[in-house]
């Protein structure tokens, strides 16, 4: 299991755990906000049962002090009384300053009819009452809460999540930019000593005749050094001839690679394509691009690469005739940390990307693939 799905898995456990949290909780309340309704619901129907007391005329002093009291502990529950036809006979727990607004009581009685069926009260000669009645204010709160509780709970892992990623990703930027100038800085000591040591056999009457390849070498290790000691900086771009710096890349993979990998490089202009360019930092993406794709056909295929002017942008598509990348793992690839491979750290893609999109202004993205039949990488850059 590679770096970037362990990441994955344990970012899908905590998002898992979060959910589990928001919807315990939920049901919690919701079952709170089910014994209050039905506490309430006593209470209105205790309150009716006072009301139809004091209006009985047999009812027993003791009962009608007992119906008395109940109607007075109602503080919390809106309640209206009607009569068989709807008219408002009484009100309670309403908003004070607006009991003779008509239109205020008939939109509480609309409201109470659409929360809670209403509670009749029977009285002699077949006449009756009906007591209606809606949420108290604790009940609606409650009935609200788990809401705001998962919306206040899916806001903090939203900054939580934001503030985390930002912040990883500036450290892994300052560790990064370190790693490299310390690479740099570690390489210079060693490559100045053997550009001494090349210099001193050189000037031997008879110099030994691999000379020229321990200088190629040489060449490539400040090569590498350059590389390394402009990350984390502005590199400067130069007008650059595109076709010769992807030759000069294809030349030093073409002696790495296997006799059975073909290079095809086609420009579909009959004129050369310029495009502002950090040739060490360029060539690095083209090296990435070619040894994934020589990795993904098993050293063995074809590589081709296309150059196209498009008027302001110049395109540069890198084709493989490989294993194929699925879709789902077109963004995935670019992510450091990820890599299809038994051995690898997963991040040649990710550093073509920054330097692609960072340094040069540019794009890179995954244009097409297909199972078994290969994939095209696409490179988009500004030609000012």
């Amino acid at each position: 299991m590679n770096i970037y799905t362990r990441k994955q898995r344990w970012k899908l456990v905590l998002l898992i755990m979060a959910l589990l949290i928001g919807v315990g909780s939920l049901l919690y309340t919701n079952q709170l906000v089910k014994k209050l309704s039905e506490e309430e619901r006593k209470k209105v129907e205790l309150w009716a049962e006072a009301t139809r007391q004091i209006s009985d005329i047999n009812a027993e002093p003791g009962d009608i002090s007992f119906a008395l009291s109940v109607l007075t502990d109602n503080n919390t529950v809106p309640v209206i009384l009607t009569d068989e036809a709807n008219n408002i006979i009484s009100t309670r727990n309403l908003d004070s300053l607006r009991l003779e607004d008509s239109v205020y009581l008939a939109s509480e009685l609309v409201i109470m009819k659409e929360q809670h069926p209403p509670i009749d009260i029977s009285f002699a000669a077949d006449q009756k009452n009906f007591i209606y009645y809606k949420d108290s204010y604790l009940l609606t709160q409650l009935r609200y809460y788990p809401f705001f509780q998962l919306a206040v709970i899916a806001l903090f892992l939203i900054v939580s999540y934001v503030a985390f990623s930002t912040s990883r990703k500036a450290e892994q930027n300052q560790v990064w930019v370190g790693m490299a100038k310390e690479t740099a800085h570690q390489l210079g000591t060693p490559l100045s000593s053997l550009m001494a040591w090349l210099e001193y056999l050189k000037s031997k009457p008879q110099p030994e005749e691999h000379l020229p390849e321990i200088e190629k070498d040489i060449e490539r290790l400040n090569t590498i050094t350059e590389r390394f000691s402009k990350i984390g900086s502005a590199p400067a771009l130069k007008k650059e001839n595109m076709t010769k710096v992807i030759e000069n890349a294809i030349d030093y993979i073409r002696t790495r690679a296997s006799s059975r990998v073909n290079f095809k490089l086609e420009n579909f202009q009959n004129y050369d394509v310029d495009a502002p360019l950090n040739v060490h930092l360029f060539d690095w993406v083209l090296e990435n691009l070619f040894k994934n794709a020589i990795d993904a056909m098993s050293g063995e295929g074809e590589i081709s690469i296309r150059i196209t002017d498009q008027n302001q942008f110049v395109y540069l598509d890198i084709s493989d005739t490989g294993k194929g990348v699925p879709k789902s793992k077109y963004k995935t690839i670019f992510k450091p940390g990820y890599t299809s491979k038994n051995r690898g750290w997963g991040l040649g893609l990710s550093l073509s990307k920054r330097i692609v999109e960072e340094y040069h202004g540019g794009q890179i993205f995954v244009k097409s693939s297909e199972h078994n039949k290969g994939t095209t990488f696409r490179i988009v850059l500004k030609k000012t």
